[in-house]
């Protein structure tokens, strides 16, 4: 009897010395975009997502998280059940590449070396900036598609070029697991408001045939080609000033991770009883 009240004293004062810091971690999963190619919300076509965090910790309930992130996105009108947007035909792919600061708030009091306070749900929110650069292939051939102004951007009067940086603003919700003293478990959705509708080089009207003259050699330019794919089809429908896009909305993205991280602690001696 007199030893068990020991230990649980002992164990007690444990769990009141511990000051749990911060952490750091590793994060896997996939990525999705949401824009003008993708409108419903698809995430069947999702890509690879890795990244990595340091979290500071402030509490039991409030962090501060500076992160890193890599994310591959892509879609295609082929995949979409729209006749205007299929016969369209246009796809991209981009690599992301984002760091943002992020304020993580806990539902629960979350201590790793108490049995009680091990796993809490948890609300995350912040902003920051990304780089990226839509891409595509013709022929088996890799194309940049910003430098070919496929929407006109810096040729047509009033349509300037899109930077390759935007800003974003992550939120979303996650629930992380103690595994023991050292090292958690999680999962997290993260979705991304972005200051950009380029993401997938697509936004506002077609610049028309002409503003994309023939090659040296009488061939249609590969910037021609790309900005209306709609040919594979029959009659192109590219005709200058025609929807291409909708910039009334920003593109966004978001991922589905799972957590690994390892947790970063001090010890305090407890209060001694008097």
């Amino acid at each position: 009897m007199i030893i068990c009240l020991w230990t649980g004293i002992e164990a007690q004062a444990q769990y009141e010395g511990y000051i749990h810091s911060g952490e750091i971690g590793i994060t896997a999963g996939a990525a999705s975009y949401f824009g003008d190619l993708n409108t419903t919300g698809d995430v069947t076509h999702s890509k690879l997502a890795l990244g990595a965090f340091y979290r500071k910790q402030f509490g039991d309930y409030v962090a501060l998280r500076l992160a890193g992130q890599y994310a591959d996105v892509g879609y295609s009108d082929v995949y979409s059940k729209n006749a205007y947007q299929h016969t369209r035909n246009l796809s991209f792919n981009s690599n992301i590449w984002e760091m943002t600061l992020q304020g993580d708030f806990n539902f629960f009091r979350f201590n790793p070396v108490d049995p009680n306070y091990r796993f809490t749900p948890y609300l995350t929110f912040g902003a920051g900036a990304f780089n990226y650069n839509p891409y595509t292939y013709l022929n088996g051939v890799k194309y940049y598609l910003r430098p070919l102004h496929t929407e006109g951007e810096g040729i047509v009067p009033g349509r300037k070029e899109y930077s390759t940086i935007a800003l974003c603003f992550p939120m979303g919700m996650g629930v992380k697991y103690a595994l023991n003293e050292n090292i958690n478990i999680g999962v997290e959705v993260l979705y991304r408001f972005t200051t950009t509708d380029y993401l997938d080089d697509v936004s506002t009207t077609y610049a028309g045939a002409a503003a994309f003259p023939n090659q040296a050699n009488g061939q249609p330019s590969v910037a021609y080609l790309l900005q209306d794919r709609s040919y594979v089809y029959g009659t192109p429908i590219g005709i200058a000033g025609r929807q291409r896009g909708y910039s009334g909305q920003k593109d966004s993205y978001a991922t589905g991770q799972v957590i690994l991280s390892f947790n970063l602690s001090t010890y305090k001696c407890p209060p001694v009883a008097r």
